[in-house]
């Protein structure tokens, strides 16, 4: 009897890509500018820049447990629309928000909103992928968020050097509810009536992914101070053009996006994962140290392609320990580790930066990854052997 296939590519996953694509695209026009605007036009220094950017983590934080909670008790495409609309129409805030604390209250709404719309909508999208496939379709997923970090720094770019920031957050409106339409496209699988469970630590934390968060939370340190501080880095350095840092982030991240999905699917998750981890920690020294263009956009397309492997592998590694009816769960503590980390990240980057250089942070960065590695060989590998589900 022959084996078929199951296909992937069927409307709703297209239409999933489509939606994610359109969440991420106004997100990534603001990592470039918004850092710009709040010190040149608000005329703030680089350690509240590093508070105002990581309000936005600690919104998506304070919402990010429960929603894996509401994914998996409640209907997960009403939940989805209706997160990503509110999400959308926070940009709106950023028309009026002409203080420090004001952006920060927009950007602390606009996480609470993502918070619940990222976990609904992976578990959505990992809904309508073929279990044969999931790695391969997780990475594909992914890459819509990598084509987001692509096009949409050149689209900020050139958008507000011509027009200013007002003009550009309107754009960013008129894209995101473009996803919210693509959204409602999207056709879920009938969900089996269950009886709420009762409240508890591993309803809104996957116990058993907890050693593999916790690496992952390492890891995402260093995309904190990344994001948030590579433009005012080149600056410093004398980088003409730093804002393209972004566009060789993303090619980097694209180019191991399209492999990487499948060979999770093969087996290879471990090497995968510690082979970024370890790439991610000699890239940031290396970074942080050769301070010329060709090391600066260099490093950034190399960087990309360790953050194109450990995104992938990570969800890959935390979904495969989550039976079915705890995907939202388990998609909530994937994305819970990487909130931490980033936010961690940008304040930790904002203070060391006021206090010393934005290039120690960076070697700070680095001693996260390598003991990231350390915790992966000895507590995290053993703990997905034993919980695997594979479902």
């Amino acid at each position: 009897m022959t084996h078929t296939h199951p296909a992937l590519w069927n409307k709703s996953f297209v239409f999933a890509c489509l939606g994610y694509l359109l969440m991420a695209f106004p997100f990534y026009m603001l990592l470039p500018t918004m850092p710009v605007y709040l010190t040149e036009v608000l005329g703030m220094n680089t350690a509240w820049v590093g508070v105002a950017l990581s309000s936005y983590t600690l919104g998506v934080f304070c919402v990010r447990p429960f929603s894996g909670y509401l994914v998996d008790c409640f209907d997960r495409k009403p939940l989805y629309i209706t997160a990503f609309a509110v999400f959308a129409a926070l940009f709106a805030g950023y028309l009026a928000a002409a203080t420090v604390l004001t952006v920060m209250l927009v950007r602390f709404l606009q996480g609470m909103a993502m918070g619940i719309t990222s976990v609904s909508g992976n578990t959505i999208a990992i809904d309508v992928i073929p279990s044969e496939r999931r790695g391969e379709g997780i990475g594909f997923y992914g890459f819509t968020l990598n084509l987001a970090m692509l096009l949409a720094p050149l689209v900020a770019v050139v958008l507000y050097n011509r027009y200013g920031f007002r003009p550009m957050t309107v754009v960013c409106i008129l894209i995101a509810f473009a996803g919210v339409l693509s959204a409602t496209r999207i056709r879920t699988p009938r969900k089996e009536k269950r009886t709420r469970p009762p409240f508890s630590l591993d309803r809104f934390i996957l116990v058993r992914a907890i050693p593999t968060g916790i690496v992952y939370l390492l890891c995402s340190v260093s995309y904190g101070m990344i994001v948030s501080f590579a433009v005012l880095y080149g600056k410093e350095t004398g980088v003409e053009n730093p804002g393209y840092f972004f566009i060789y982030l993303a090619v980097g991240v694209s180019v191991v996006r399209l492999f990487s999905g499948r060979l999770a699917d093969k087996g290879k998750v471990h090497p995968l994962a510690v082979g970024s981890i370890i790439a991610l920690a000699v890239s940031l020294v290396i970074f942080a140290s050769m301070r010329t263009p060709f090391v600066f956009f260099g490093m950034a397309f190399v960087l990309g392609m360790c953050f194109g492997t450990m995104v992938p592998a990570f969800q890959y590694l935390v979904v495969n320990v989550a039976p079915p009816d705890r995907r939202g769960t388990a998609n909530s503590t994937y994305l819970t580790s990487f909130d931490l980390g980033s936010g961690a990240g940008m304040l930790i980057a904002g203070f060391v930066a006021a206090h010393t250089s934005i290039g120690t942070a960076y070697l700070a960065g680095a001693g996260c990854a390598v003991l990231a590695a350390f915790i992966y060989v000895r507590f995290a590998r053993p703990a997905y052997e034993k919980h695997r589900t594979d479902r």
